[in-house]
């Protein structure tokens, strides 16, 4: 059986493309494909050399230009994959403000904490939840870093179990509009995601507010956070 010479040109191409990729791959990215990465990437290139050599076993069972255009089709999967790879880090950056945009107030997991999107006025709005004498609550917070404690709104309080007539309003907090009164209690735990902190300081608020305040009593006792641009991740 002769192999027309276009198709051995079309194999020794492909070939010689796999080895080049796998030389690149091995310089470009050391650690990513080195032991058991770089054994996969070896096996990935001669399982497409098997099946490009048994589309040139096959060729007369398949129609005209079907190999090569298997062959085209290889190529161009490889590289969508090798681009996704290379552009990882920034696809998943904009797969999280997708996200972030979709869900305003929702932390994203990711390992070793969770990563919150600014909303439109550049605040940090963050839906938590909040256990406290048996139940559990979810509870939209501002993440305030400039607040000692974790505040509750009189709604939220109310939400999780704080009845006004228990409550004493002992505690005098300096804001921007003033002084203003907190009644202390303290919550069994507040979970964002997978970062989870027991036993919260927090106080209830004496008046109205449109949100409660992440503070210091809870922000303190993470392992870290941080903002970068946009993001500002949580780290347990």
């Amino acid at each position: 059986m002769k192999i027309p010479r276009l198709t051995w040109l079309i194999l020794i191409t492909a070939v010689v493309l796999g080895v080049a990729t796998v030389v690149y791959l091995t310089e470009r990215f050391p650690d990513a494909v080195d032991g058991e990465g770089k054994i996969s990437l070896v096996y990935g290139v001669l399982l497409l050399a098997l099946l490009g050599g048994s589309a040139i076993l096959n060729r007369r069972r398949m129609p005209p230009g079907f190999m090569v255009y298997g062959i085209f089709a290889w190529l161009a999967l490889s590289g969508v994959l090798f681009t996704g790879y290379t552009y990882r880090f920034e696809l998943g950056q904009f797969g999280n403000r997708l996200l972030g945009e979709l869900n305003p107030s929702g932390a994203i997991s990711k390992p070793g904490g969770v990563t919150i999107q600014a909303n439109q006025s550049g605040h940090f709005v963050v839906e938590a939840v909040v256990f406290n004498e048996g139940q559990a609550v979810p509870v939209r917070f501002l993440v305030d870093t400039g607040a000692s404690d974790v505040v509750l709104s009189p709604r939220d309080a109310a939400r999780l179990g704080f009845g006004a007539e228990g409550l004493v309003f002992s505690r005098r907090y300096r804001t921007a509009n003033g002084t203003v009164l907190g009644a202390p209690v303290r919550l069994e735990r507040i979970s964002i995601g997978s970062v989870s902190v027991d036993k919260v300081r927090a106080s209830v608020n004496g008046a109205p507010m449109g949100l409660s305040l992440l503070g210091m009593s809870f922000l303190g006792r993470l392992a870290g956070y941080d903002v970068h641009r946009e993001s500002m991740t949580l780290r347990r």
